[in-house]
């Protein structure tokens, strides 16, 4: 059964950054043919966490997507990385998925519990507390992507679109 996603992606923030790869993601799987589910894309945030988390809750009242994805890019990191939880202040909000067996097929993927303290944290608990706060039943979760290359672009395709799947199922 086909199921309405919301996927969001950031802009670029620091000077060095040709592009962000949290939106080459959502570039490369809006161009795949043959996914059984509809896909709306809300591309290059701002990196403001009032003014992200303001257009995304917009998209959520309009769209009134059956599962959210928010991406972000994390430099450092090698794999997809899917955060349990988001913090403001002394508040964390964790994701109501069961990340253990949401990626139970994959190998390459792993579960963070650190989001960074930036903007997509923010955006992340901003999320979280409005479908919370509104008593929206939604799956939500956030995903890191590493920065990508010709090596492992299918490979972080191939999990992306694996994540997006099993949600599906959630």
């Amino acid at each position: 059964m086909s199921k309405r996603f919301l996927l969001t992606s950031f802009d670029i923030w620091l000077p060095h950054h040709q592009s962000n790869s949290s939106d080459d993601l959502l570039t490369q799987v809006s161009k795949l043919e043959g996914i059984s589910h509809d896909l709306t894309c809300l591309r290059l945030l701002p990196v403001d966490i009032a003014l992200a988390s303001s257009q995304v809750i917009e998209k959520i009242r309009e769209l009134q997507p059956q599962a959210i994805i928010c991406c972000g890019m994390a430099e450092k990191r090698s794999q997809l990385t899917v955060e349990s939880n988001a913090s403001c202040g002394e508040a964390v909000l964790q994701t109501t998925v069961d990340l253990q067996n949401l990626l139970a097929l994959s190998e390459n993927v792993g579960i963070s519990h650190d989001c960074g303290k930036f903007i997509c944290e923010g955006l992340y608990y901003s999320v979280l507390d409005y479908l919370n706060r509104q008593q929206i039943k939604v799956p939500c979760i956030f995903v890191h992507v590493p920065i990508l290359t010709e090596d492992n672009l299918s490979e972080i395709t191939r999990d992306f679109l694996l994540i997006i799947h099993q949600l599906a199922l959630s």
